[in-house]
Order: structure tokens, then C-alpha cells, then sequence
């Protein structure tokens, strides 16, 4: 299947995965950089249960699952995954605490997450086979 231009809708969901994937393990790497306890500080602050183990557990998603998400393996379970962090971070987070212009990049990364879960990988993706 091919639009009117010639290119696989499946390119797009790639692109997400790629975007998606590099923003989340920029994000990751700098909550190891700044101190994950600075994290866990943050989480405790906003409610977040357990905070010391949800900090360092959201730390190592974001990382590894970044990388994996850009190389396109386990794209289906890291969508989930990234899914349900993001309904915490928006919803719970960003809009309650912060208000909306704070929320919108966590709206997006929820979207991708669900969008990932939901489609597959897409194109150029370790799971693809």
C-alpha cells in the first residue's frame, strides 16, 4: 500500500519511532547525568508513588527504551509502556500541577506511545524482521 506520492504509510510511524525514541533517550541520559536521586526528589514532590524506585525505573526506560524505540526492537510493549508513563506525566503531572503549555510534549509522547503499541514500528525496525 502506497499513497499518491509512492511512500508507505508505514514511514510515518517510523518517523515517530525515531523521533519519539531520541527525545526519550536524551531525557533519560540527563536524569542519570543530573543524579536519578534528583528525579526521585522530583517524583516524591509530585506524588508519585515510591519515588525512590520509580525515579531510577523511569530513568532506565527512558534510556534503554529510547535507544531500543530508535533501533525499532520491542516497539509494541516499549509504546505500552511509554503509554502509561505518559498518562501519569500529563495527566497526573504536567496539567495538574503545571498547566497545559508544560503538558503538550508529554500529550505527544503519550500519542506516540499509544500509536506505537497500537501499529507496529513501521518501517527500517529490528522488529520487522
Amino acid at each position: 500500500m502506497r499513497d499518491m506520492l509512492g511512500i508507505h504509510p508505514a514511514w510515518g510511524i517510523t518517523a515517530v519511532r525515531i523521533a519519539m525514541g531520541a527525545v526519550l533517550a536524551v531525557a533519560g541520559a540527563k536524569k542519570w547525568a543530573f543524579g536519578i536521586g534528583a528525579t526521585s526528589g522530583a517524583f516524591a514532590q509530585w506524588g508519585i508513588p515510591a519515588p525512590s524506585l520509580a525515579g531510577p525505573f523511569i530513568g532506565l526506560l527512558e534510556t534503554v527504551g529510547g535507544i531500543l524505540l530508535v533501533l525499532g526492537l520491542a516497539t509494541r510493549w516499549l509504546g505500552l509502556l511509554f503509554a502509561l508513563e505518559f498518562v501519569v506525566a500529563t495527566f497526573w503531572v504536567k496539567f495538574r500541577l503545571l498547566g497545559w503549555d508544560p503538558g503538550r510534549l508529554d500529550l505527544m509522547l503519550l500519542s506516540g506511545g499509544i500509536l506505537l503499541f497500537l501499529n507496529g514500528p513501521g518501517k527500517a525496525a529490528i522488529d520487522r524482521g
